[in-house]
């Protein structure tokens, strides 16, 4: 078990052991998860917006003034 103690600010700092395990760096982004008496931290790997792009379409994008519905 490592410990580590809550500043002033309520920052706690990773210590480098967990850090290097986890492949932890500066600038990542963490969640802290409260299962009752307990805080688990989880490390955010990314999120779907960096899939943007990732993908080519099927098809290519049909032109807007031809799916616009005339007036009456």
């Amino acid at each position: 078990m490592i410990g580590s103690t809550i500043t002033r600010k309520g920052q706690v700092t990773i210590p480098k052991t967990i850090r290097d395990r986890l492949d932890v760096r500066e600038g990542e982004r963490v969640l802290f998860i409260v299962r009752g008496d307990d805080v688990v931290l989880k490390v955010v790997r990314g999120t779907i917006l960096d899939l943007k792009g990732s993908v080519t379409p099927v098809q290519r994008p049909e032109d807007f003034e031809k799916l616009s519905i005339s007036p009456l």
